[in-house]
């Protein structure tokens, strides 16, 4: 199936083609928390040509053999790529950049294009991420399994809250390492942590995304 036959929506392209969520994410394009968007809204927005970014999508789709189509795989199955893929993820990899962020404003602390209070916003960052999965984990996906998706609209609604909650704190870490660009002049653990913390945004993109457009939407149908 080509590109041009797909619903022009981010949240569609990124569920149904390979490769459409590294495009996204590459151009800043937001398809988890406002994935509902037209393709050609979200670029218009970010001065993009739709055309290119589609054929960007296409070139990514011919190379990745490896895609899965969640939206058509059974529900418990779902459940558990989140799981593994990134709620395990996530809290193996914030410590490590927590740690980085740390090392780098204490070793640089008399530099002022440090970033300053990065360390104390991925803590922050890290404590809501895990109250997050918690919370999925010992009520929200325990319902989901029973089958019981009809009665979980009110859970799912905070955790899609929380999820623009996520995306604000991507937002800031931006803010805080001057969009993940670092001195020029910058250490080895510097430029790692930006490689980090780029790699994190789109992980946690990723995660919104399945959650807000595949799992929610058809957890309360089925």
């Amino acid at each position: 199936m080509t590109v041009d036959q797909q619903p022009p929506t981010l949240a569609h392209l990124a569920t149904t083609l390979p490769g459409a969520s590294r495009v996204f994410a590459r151009h800043r394009l937001d398809f988890c928390c406002h994935g509902d968007r037209p393709l050609a809204d979200a670029c218009r927005e970010r001065d993009l040509d739709p055309a290119s970014v589609l054929a960007e999508i296409e070139a990514e789709r011919r190379e990745d053999e490896t895609f899965d189509r969640w939206d058509e795989r059974p529900l418990p199955e779902l459940i558990d790529h989140v799981l593994e893929r990134y709620h395990a993820a996530h809290r193996e990899e914030l410590p490590r950049l927590v740690a980085m962020a740390h090392k780098v404003e204490a070793v640089h602390a008399e530099r002022p294009d440090r970033p300053v209070g990065l360390h104390a916003h991925l803590v922050g960052m890290a404590d809501e991420l895990e109250s997050h999965m918690q919370k999925e984990e010992q009520i929200l996906f325990p319902l989901l399994r029973a089958g019981r998706g009809a009665l979980a609209h009110a859970p799912i609604q905070v955790m899609e809250t929380e999820h623009e909650d996520h995306a604000r704190n991507l937002e800031l870490t931006r803010s805080l390492t001057r969009d993940l660009t670092p001195p020029e002049d910058a250490c080895g653990t510097w430029r790692a942590l930006y490689l980090g913390l780029e790699e994190l945004e789109t992980e946690v993109m990723r995660h919104v995304h399945l959650e807000n457009h595949v799992l929610f939407p058809r957890a309360v149908t089925e």
